[in-house]
């Protein structure tokens, strides 16, 4: 009789073995849910001495962004390394790559499907993403993916290989989907329109309009007016349709769709190296390590 394998033994082997969540659960169902076995074959197997380096901060690399032929799928994934060098390496390249074109092709919706899916050869991507480590010298991770699939319209927009943009219209339009995902790239717009703004946020920010404006000694009714104008102005900031135009400021996002007879449904935005906490080094350092990496 099979033991059922949960997700909290996968965690556990993750962090007494530094190694993949695929070979983790992988080397449990083998050993039949026995953790003290499964560490040891993965230890004569060398899986767990080949990971050492997934506890390495990887705040590098590239994202990719990819619409099918048709328009009506988008995808984005971006995927980490530990240095730029690596990031332009052909093999890391190819690899995003690979994978873009994995995702946007197959039913994916969890890490574990997308990490599990086959790439050319049939090879998996965490296999390949593992034999990429041992022969580059860094650890890479998948960090992040998001696909759209629409009856309306998709575009994306890549900046340099840094900042991914995926976008989905209500209506088919090349033109306008790629216009407003070059406006989210450099705008950072934290959601689409002013209902998707969370009343925490709302709140937080009428305490500290409240609290400056009270200070200007106004009758009540004067404050209550300039705290609304200030939180209008704050919606504008933060969401996509209120934005004013990067290439004509005198119309914002949401006017411009509806213009042109369209709105936008959603859209995803991507940066290598959001929310990691870098480690700083010199470009000599960076050298020595890369260099290191190999020894």
């Amino acid at each position: 009789m099979s033991t059922v394998i949960s997700a909290s033994m996968v965690k556990e082997l993750r962090e007494r073995t530094s190694s993949g969540m695929m070979e983790c659960k992988k080397a449990l169902v083998e050993a039949n849910g026995d953790m003290e076995l499964a560490i040891e074959n993965m230890r004569k197997s060398g899986a767990a001495k080949a990971d050492k380096k997934s506890g390495r901060i990887a705040a590098e690399g590239i994202i990719g962004v990819k619409v099918s032929e048709d328009g009506k799928a988008v995808a984005i994934v971006d995927i980490n390394c530990e240095t730029d060098f690596v990031a332009k390496a052909e093999a890391f390249v190819a690899f995003v790559n690979d994978v873009t074109e994995g995702l946007l092709n197959a039913d994916i919706e969890t890490e574990e499907q997308l990490m599990s899916m086959p790439l050319e050869g049939g090879v998996t991507v965490d296999e390949m993403r593992r034999g990429l480590i041992s022969t580059l010298g860094e650890n890479i991770t998948v960090r992040r993916f998001e696909k759209f699939k629409t009856d309306g319209g998709t575009a994306c927009y890549l900046h340099g290989n840094k900042i991914g943009v995926i976008v989905e219209l209500a209506v088919a339009d090349s033109e306008l989907g790629k216009d407003v995902a070059m406006h989210i790239a450099a705008s950072k717009p934290a959601c689409v329109s002013e209902d998707q703004v969370s009343p925490e946020a709302i709140e937080k920010e009428t305490a500290i309009f409240s609290a400056q404006a009270a200070e200007s000694g106004k009758p009540v009714e004067i404050i209550a007016k300039m705290v609304e104008g200030r939180i209008s102005k704050f919606l504008a900031e933060v969401t996509l349709l209120g934005q004013p135009f990067i290439k004509d400021d005198k119309i914002t996002v949401g006017k411009l769709a509806a213009s042109k007879g369209n709105t936008v449904v959603r859209f995803s935005r991507f940066e290598v190296g959001e929310g990691i906490e870098k480690k700083e080094e010199n470009f000599a350092d960076e050298v020595a390590a890369y260099a290191d990496s190999f020894k």
